[in-house]
């Protein structure tokens, strides 16, 4: 097959990023991991860009698989990105496509200013870490051990939260329904929230170990985690949420130009303006 002549005025790589993982917890064949480390990073196209402004597609995940497999060639399967190198990889593609710097709006809390200031994303790469998914929980005689859960994974658990909080919203605010079958109806789907969580804690647990066996099998993780006492269970449920803050993006620390105040303002990868040129 003859190649395009016009090859060599494809888009080539903008920068080269690490990500947190170093590669580490993406399943096999899904990623092909360079050996220095470092993955290259491409810009959007024209089409990646009319992906992410598609509502649905930002709604169920395919704009953001979308755009990672066409900016980093190296992903075969973004669907198995870890939640540790989700961030990184959009602030890389980001930066590829309209440079390093954002601006960013806050309003101060002390004096109700508002103003803008700008943003070097390469910082935000730069403090973006892992949380150490190699040491495991010590409960006694159990011994967890955690894994990040995959960018589907994620998503999937986000839309049954979404669908079940707003069937209770419906519920709570219906005039139509008995207040008696309202109150079952709230109790049944308040369950089902808490489902949802007991599912993803034990996709994040890889095994538990005890004194004569290594328990792999999600549905007995899930059936432990369902049947241990309380104060287990919170310990658990603690240990995997400090680990995902411990690999989420910080809070930045702004300086009011007008009264000098300096105060936290959280920063978000909100996919509906995030890859706004504009911004």
């Amino acid at each position: 097959m003859n190649s395009n002549p016009l090859m060599k005025f494809f888009r080539q790589p903008a920068i080269y990023t690490r990500l947190p993982s170093n590669g580490k917890n993406w399943a096999i064949g899904t990623i092909n991991y360079p050996e220095t480390g470092e993955l290259p990073v491409l810009p959007m196209t024209a089409i990646d860009e009319i992906t992410y402004r598609t509502p649905d597609a930002l709604f169920n995940g395919e704009a953001v698989t979308g755009v990672i497999q066409s900016c980093c060639p190296n992903i075969v399967n973004a669907w198995a990105t870890p939640s540790v190198d989700l961030d990184v990889l959009l602030v890389a593609i980001r930066i590829a496509s309209y440079g390093h710097s954002m601006d960013i709006s806050s309003t101060c809390p002390s004096c109700g200013e508002e103003h803008e200031f700008g943003l070097d994303l390469r910082t935000v790469i730069d403090n973006l870490k892992s949380a150490d998914f190699d040491q495991p929980l010590v409960k006694g005689d159990l011994q967890l051990h955690f894994r990040p859960l995959t960018y589907r994974e994620m998503t999937n658990n986000s839309l049954q939260q979404f669908e079940q909080q707003k069937t209770l919203q419906a519920i709570n605010s219906s005039e139509t329904i008995p207040e008696k079958d309202k109150v079952a109806q709230l109790n049944s789907m308040m369950r089902s929230l808490i489902e949802v969580t007991v599912t993803a804690m034990s996709q994040s647990i890889t095994e538990i170990r005890t004194n004569n066996s290594i328990v792999t099998e999600q549905a007995y993780i899930e059936e432990f985690l369902h049947n241990c006492d309380r104060n287990l269970f919170n310990s658990i449920r603690d240990h995997i949420v400090k680990m995902r803050e411990d690999s989420e993006l910080k809070p930045l620390t702004v300086s009011c130009p007008s009264c000098q105040h300096q105060y936290t303002q959280i920063f978000t990868l909100d996919m509906a303006n995030f890859f706004d040129p504009a911004s």
